[in-house]
């Protein structure tokens, strides 16, 4: 009983130190004023070298004036593989995350993280670790299907909830086990605060604020609260909020679902609620996702790395579609609007004419690079 009292301090401690440090608050990058901007591709576990290779291909032709003068360098880093994590016992190696830092931006492919019946090291999400560290603190997701009118955005909190502490759990005697949730006033401020920026940037768009306040009155209780402080600041801007049981139902309600413009939710149910939305979208490969902080910016495939499809030899049939969404979203965060746009352009025409099916039957990830760069503009 001592050593889980002494590691429940331990982690309270530790979570009033993490708040201290955010309040001091972060500048963001402005990449118009670097000379140089460096890009990190990580390529992931499974499908992810091959959806990398085939994203890359795409990108150093679209780029290719600006990788040419060096404006822009794109940096390929390897060892944030699960083999190696295991290896090392490390979620990201020491050398792995200093090259990260040396980076401007990162595009990453899909990683492992071990369940528990995967018979590995609970080693934490490689993802959870790098948000934290890169203090990642905001998941932007958006999702249009255009025939049924449906055009959303998700900010989802990032770095706190259950997957802050979620490898920090406890075992308490037989029988019993305990995980922890954690939601602090500076990090639902900051989060709210970008939804309703961009809400009031883009038309005053209506907010949704998504959370299970009536059962977790404590942390789902403070997000809602934070959340609702923050919308006093934006009078202008239309705020309901929604429990996620709800919410989840009424993204598939054709009399409701359209009404939905931009979602503020806490982690977990970000996590949960975003890849309904995208199998709405076509699937979770055709999603991107950014992962948006102070000093550093992630843009990612939002789905898994598809072990099966490697075991199965097929992974040469995944669709990089998510990571070129993602690399769509990353030019837009730099500022290459019109190369994002052109992006966005070929890939639509490519999904026209590309079967991507994961599988035999279907096209590859390298034959969807190349379809793309034929519909690139340049």
């Amino acid at each position: 009983m001592e050593k889980n009292l002494n590691h429940i301090k331990s982690l309270i401690e530790n979570q009033i130190a993490r708040v201290k440090k955010l309040e001091e608050g972060s500048q963001f990058t402005d990449y118009s004023k670097l000379d140089k901007i460096v890009i990190g591709a990580i390529d992931g576990d499974g499908i992810g070298p091959i959806i990398m290779d085939s994203t890359l291909k795409v990108l150093n032709v679209l780029l290719k004036d600006d990788l040419n003068t060096g404006k822009i360098v794109i940096n390929r880093i390897e060892g944030l593989t699960i083999e190696n994590r295991i290896e090392k016992m490390e979620t990201v190696p020491k050398d792995v995350l200093h090259e990260i830092k040396s980076c401007n931006i990162l595009l990453k492919g899909p990683t492992t993280t071990p369940g528990k019946n995967d018979n590995l090291p609970n080693i934490e999400s490689a993802n959870v670790t790098l948000r934290r560290e890169l203090d990642l603190f905001a998941n932007v997701r958006p999702v249009q299907v255009p025939d049924k009118n449906i055009d959303w955005i998700f900010f989802r909190e990032n770095t706190e909830g259950e997957y802050a502490l979620g490898s920090q759990g406890i075992d308490i005697g037989e029988g019993i086990s305990m995980d922890f949730k954690v939601t602090t006033d500076v990090g639902t401020r900051r989060i709210a605060k970008a939804a309703f920026e961009y809400a009031k940037n883009n038309g005053n768009l209506k907010v949704s604020i998504i959370t299970k306040a009536n059962i977790m009155k404590k942390t789902d209780g403070r997000f809602l609260e934070v959340c609702k402080e923050v919308s006093s600041d934006y009078p202008e801007v239309p705020v309901d909020d929604w429990y996620v049981d709800i919410c989840a139902a009424n993204l598939i309600n054709e009399n409701i679902n359209k009404d939905f413009k931009v979602f503020l939710l806490p982690n977990l149910y970000g996590d949960i609620i975003t890849d309904e939305a995208a199998q709405m979208q076509g699937g979770v490969g055709t999603a991107g996702s950014a992962n948006i902080g102070g000093n550093y910016a992630m843009f990612e495939a939002i789905h898994g790395s598809a072990p099966r499809m490697v075991q199965d030899n097929i992974a040469e049939y995944a669709s990089p579609e998510s990571l070129l969404k993602a690399s769509e979203m990353l030019l837009r965060h730099i500022g290459y609007i019109n190369k994002a746009d052109e992006l966005s352009s070929a890939c639509e025409k490519a999904s026209t004419t590309m079967k991507m099916t994961g599988n035999k039957n279907g096209n590859t990830a390298a034959e969807y690079a190349a379809c793309v760069i034929e519909n690139l503009s340049i």
